[in-house]
């Protein structure tokens, strides 16, 4: 699974996941969801093909939850790069590192997203260093494997990259 933090795509192609979303997450009713799910059951809305039986209608139904979720791209990696296709759906067994590699990979995507956005600043050199190497460390060039995403840092890293920004608040305040 081999991405550059420069080529790594944090666009959401639902087509190319196995769904995670809809099984992983658990969500409690309230103005964003329409109903209780647990984590790891499935949505009552998604159908056997991997599709959403009211996509069209979540807003209407109670599910804007649904609607402003994005998982930046993390769960075609975790379907197609991780797991080459295979899904939770033809063999059960998949879910746990399915889930386990979404949580984290999600949070990585979404960490990248952030640092994206950071490059736009005026940084300084050194801020760019420091930025190329969080970046490095958030999408290594030898790639993802459920292995190094189970023994990844997830939660220092996040430390890490919130440290940086906050560094860089100067440059966005009045």
């Amino acid at each position: 699974m081999k991405a550059t933090a420069a080529l790594t795509d944090l666009s959401p192609k639902c087509a190319d996941c196995a769904a995670l979303c809809c099984v992983v997450f658990a969500f409690d009713k309230s103005e964003s969801f329409a109903f209780d799910k647990a984590a790891g059951e499935v949505c009552r809305n998604l159908q056997n093909d991997g599709r959403c039986r009211v996509f069209e209608k979540r807003q209407e139904l109670g599910l804007s939850g649904c609607v402003t979720y994005n998982c930046y791209g993390a769960g075609q990696r975790v379907s197609q790069e991780l797991f080459k296709g295979r899904s939770w759906r033809d063999d059960p067994s998949l879910m746990a590192p399915m889930e386990a590699a979404l949580s984290v990979l999600r949070r990585i995507h979404e960490m990248l997203l952030l640092l994206q956005t950071a490059r736009q600043l005026p940084l300084t050199e050194a801020d760019k260093e420091n930025l190329a190497k969080l970046e490095q460390e958030l999408a290594p060039e030898e790639g993802w494997t459920g292995s190094s995403l189970q023994s990844f840092p997830i939660d220092a890293r996040s430390a890490e990259v919130a440290a940086f920004l906050q560094g860089l608040r100067h440059l966005v305040s009045g």
